[in-house]
């Protein structure tokens, strides 16, 4: 989607709290860089890096949410979320609690609509 509508759509990826933190509740078991909860905000910023280029999406811009995860609080995106705001400023496509309601297919839709693009490719 940053490919596709990244000339007309900003994109950022919002990183919050560290989902599989070795020290956490959930520990990662396999993949992704291998971290420890934060205690400052130049800790989170050091990990949002590192997990941005692991994953290799370090060209879309990253945001960091603060120790106190207000971000992640207020849009209840733990673990993952997508968002979509409109030319209005206001939300228009929250989508599900991530990874099992996380649905590329409908952002990529609303972004679609947002553009006045045809609902498909296909159409």
């Amino acid at each position: 989607m940053y490919e596709a509508y990244g000339k007309d759509v900003q994109f950022f990826i919002v990183y919050i709290a560290e989902a599989h933190a070795l020290d956490s509740a959930w520990p990662i078991l396999r993949g992704g860089p291998l971290l420890e909860e934060p205690a400052t905000l130049e800790e989170r910023i050091s990990h949002a890096g590192k997990c941005v280029e692991g994953l290799g999406i370090a060209r879309i811009p990253a945001l960091v949410d603060g120790i106190d995860d207000k971000v992640m609080k207020t849009y209840e995106a733990w673990p993952d979320r997508l968002y979509l705001v409109g030319k209005d400023g206001k939300i228009s496509y929250k989508g599900g609690k991530g990874p099992f309601n996380f649905s590329p297919d409908e952002l990529d839709a609303e972004i679609r609509k947002e553009l006045g693009l045809p609902a498909s490719i296909d159409t």
